[in-house]
């Protein structure tokens, strides 16, 4: 076991095929609402992009100098400036200036909220720790954002700080906390930084929001027993 967590540390294995020989998260909404698509190569977004140099930023800034996170002072992605570069760099997006300079400000608001840096900068805490654990008949994996004590820190970013405990469940983040807590035997809490206002929040998940994040598990699990597991009882062509 200590071997597998030891490659699921690093993104290269955890995002590649090492690691999906384990359901995760991400995998909810695929076999919840387009099992077809499950397993297939998904195009990069801004939005992950952006919510990952986020993250690298905060835990483990020393990794910005990738050019996976290249900045470029280009308007817009429909330039000829930012179609040169990505092609000049082999790369499916880079960050527009506007986009890192938001990135830093989140940043800024966390790192400079006493209460904030206090809970995810404790001597004691561990950064992006991986876990795998059988859930329900299958192996899962997770990698938790900050490993304290007696709970686990996830960072988010959100547009709108206000909605965030309905846009959680539409995000899956019920799930994560269900699965987080499985896979570590602790609680998940979300420390949260609004993009546009910076206003920050903690948001410790109800035990009915884990319930629901249950039940989403439950039902992806029962998705891809019939479809993908070793002794399918359908084809996946057929759906």
């Amino acid at each position: 076991m200590k071997k597998e967590l030891a490659k699921l540390k690093l993104d290269k294995h955890y995002y590649g095929d090492f690691g999906k020989k384990y359901l995760s998260n991400s995998d909810i909404m695929t076999l919840l609402t387009d099992p077809k698509q499950f397993r297939e190569e998904r195009e990069q977004t801004k939005a992950m992009l952006v919510g990952r140099c986020f993250h690298t930023a905060m835990l483990e800034p020393e990794k910005l100098s990738n050019k996976e996170y290249g900045t470029i002072e280009a308007s817009s992605r429909n330039t000829k400036l930012y179609k040169e570069e990505i092609e000049k760099h082999g790369l499916p997006l880079m960050m527009l200036l506007k986009e890192r300079d938001d990135i830093n400000k989140a940043v800024h608001s966390m790192k400079n909220n006493l209460e904030f840096y206090d809970d995810i900068y404790d001597a004691d805490n561990e950064f992006e720790v991986p876990a795998i654990q059988e859930i329900m008949g299958i192996l899962w994996k997770g990698k938790a954002d900050v490993v304290c004590k007696d709970l686990l820190i996830d960072l988010k970013t959100t547009s709108n700080i206000s909605d965030f405990r309905w846009s959680a469940k539409k995000y899956n983040y019920d799930s994560q906390a269900y699965i987080y807590q499985c896979l570590f035997d602790k609680p998940l809490v979300f420390y949260v930084v609004d993009k546009l206002t910076l206003q920050l929040g903690i948001f410790h998940p109800s035990k009915e929001f884990v319930l629901a994040g249950k039940e989403k598990v439950e039902k992806a699990i029962e998705v891809y027993n019939t479809f993908f597991s070793e002794n399918p009882t359908e084809d996946i062509d057929n759906y």
